[in-house]
């Protein structure tokens, strides 16, 4: 069998420099330690948040980190944005529908992945104790409870 030569075509590229996201135009790292753990109106008030890369607010990629403590309880709800969960720490206990139902949990344990679909109503609980999920996804990001009375923001202060 004889091979043919190939002819190479070389085209002019249009070397433009090329559009990053927020917070990927430089290489950087970020060690667990100086992970910035803060509050969020969205969470019952001991969870804790975390963005790493990206403006969750702002359209384009994004990747937190989420910590519940042991017994938090984060009831329905959904995201319109599709989510990629990868369990950092803990056991991760999730489930999907419309009520919590604790028969309905999977657990997940560090180093499972987890998608999520956008619009999927889904609910969690730090059951066995504390856990520590990464979601990336493409915000903005939003939480929508299924039944207003679970979401923190309309709780009245000193409830």
């Amino acid at each position: 069998m004889t091979l043919k030569p190939v002819a190479v075509v070389k085209k002019a590229v249009n070397m433009t420099a090329p559009t990053h996201q927020i917070d990927e135009a430089a290489f950087k790292a970020i060690l667990s330690e100086d992970v910035d753990w803060k509050p969020f109106p969205a969470f019952p008030p001991s969870v804790r948040l975390a963005v790493l890369v990206g403006q969750p607010s702002q359209p384009g990629p994004y990747l937190i980190r989420v910590k519940v403590p042991h017994g938090v309880k984060l009831m329905p709800h959904r995201h319109p944005e599709d989510r990629i969960y990868t369990v950092i720490s803990g056991i991760f206990y999730i489930g999907r529908g419309d009520e919590f139902a604790a028969d309905k949990l999977e657990a997940f344990p560090p180093g499972a992945v987890v998608v999520l679909p956008g619009n999927t109503s889904h609910f969690h609980w730090a059951k066995s104790g504390e856990y520590v999920t990464q979601v990336s996804a493409i915000g903005p990001l939003g939480l929508e409870y299924l039944n207003a009375k679970d979401d923190p923001r309309n709780q009245s202060p000193g409830m």
